[in-house]
């Protein structure tokens, strides 16, 4: 045995205690186990938002509840990362879609929970500050949401620990940039027992950021998706309208025994996610790769609002 060598003795009874505190974890872990069909909080078959008490926060989609064993954790550090800066706006409007689904679950708890963004410098130049208007049709409370823009990652991370010793937030999102070595596994780790300890889920948005290791029991990886064609009052489909917003989301660090990817889209009048079935139609013979074309939003709440009717004017010149 080398000088240095841990005794074999003191090796087995730090394992034993890990395990020993794996085993009596307290109920708010967010390891949460999967659960059976109306046991957790969520939207019912009728649509209807639920507000028995959870640990998981169910998105409607059942291939991502499945490997998120339930939802989206509701006490705990889950990632959300996009692989290239040109895909930031579908990773933060997703990431938005999950904070407005918290702010519901508070308020159908008779709580107005503030939501918190964090937003540190490097990030916030290269995917631009939030707009009021897109965040209320999104789902967003205004009157009850907070911007935060401190100088650098250190002062972001302070912030972020330092709000999730409060359990009044709704969410917290701490947007950062890249895999910057301040935030590192004992960061991380701090955030997740911070969470853990307020029940305030946290939401590290990563731009243009690489798989890395983390104390985050969930990744996922978004990527833009094409939206359903725009519908007009007759029923008419234009291919070229634009409708809901849709999002290719793959999760890559689960407790599912490989990832899992799914096609959803956040309906800004229903205030929910649905899933979308994505069918491959071979494109033009001059075309070389297939493109993924999304089933129209026909029939759900809230629908394609009436165009209304047309006014002609006569030329100015």
């Amino acid at each position: 045995m080398a000088e240095n060598a841990v005794p074999r003795e003191t090796v087995l009874a730090l394992r034993d205690a890990i395990a020993r505190l794996e085993r009596d974890r307290p109920s708010g872990s967010c390891l949460p186990t999967l659960k059976t069909e109306g046991e957790h909080a969520g939207f019912s078959a009728s649509g209807r938002f639920s507000t028995v008490q959870d640990d998981v926060l169910p998105l409607g989609v059942p291939a991502l509840d499945h490997a998120m064993s339930g939802g989206l954790p509701l006490k705990g550090l889950s990632e959300i990362r996009v692989a290239e800066t040109r895909d930031a706006g579908a990773a933060t409007g997703f990431t938005l879609g999950l904070a407005a689904l918290c702010q519901a679950r508070r308020k159908a708890q008779g709580e107005l929970g503030p939501i918190l963004w964090i937003s540190e410098p490097m990030a916030g130049q290269e995917a631009g500050e939030p707009y009021g208007v897109g965040l209320s049709l999104l789902g967003i409370d205004l009157r009850a949401a907070l911007f935060s823009r401190p100088r650098n990652l250190q002062q972001a991370l302070w912030i972020a620990e330092a709000a999730l010793g409060f359990s009044v937030f709704s969410a917290v999102i701490l947007e950062i940039r890249g895999n910057p070595a301040r935030l590192g596994l004992v960061e991380s780790r701090r955030l997740q027992l911070r969470s853990m300890g307020s029940g305030v889920p946290i939401l590290l948005l990563r731009q243009a950021g690489e798989e890395e290791t983390s104390s985050a029991h969930l990744r996922l990886l978004v990527r833009p998706a094409p939206a359903a064609p725009f519908m007009l009052p007759d029923g008419t489909m234009l291919s070229t309208g634009i409708g809901h917003p849709a999002f290719h989301v793959i999760a890559e660090k689960t407790r599912a025994f490989s990832p899992v990817d799914a096609y959803l889209e956040w309906s800004s009048h229903a205030r929910r996610f649905y899933p979308l079935d994505s069918v491959a139609v071979p494109l033009p013979a001059n075309a070389a790769d297939p493109v993924a074309v999304l089933p129209a939003s026909v029939g759900r709440p809230g629908g394609t609002p009436a165009l209304g009717r047309v006014v002609a004017y006569k030329r100015a010149s």
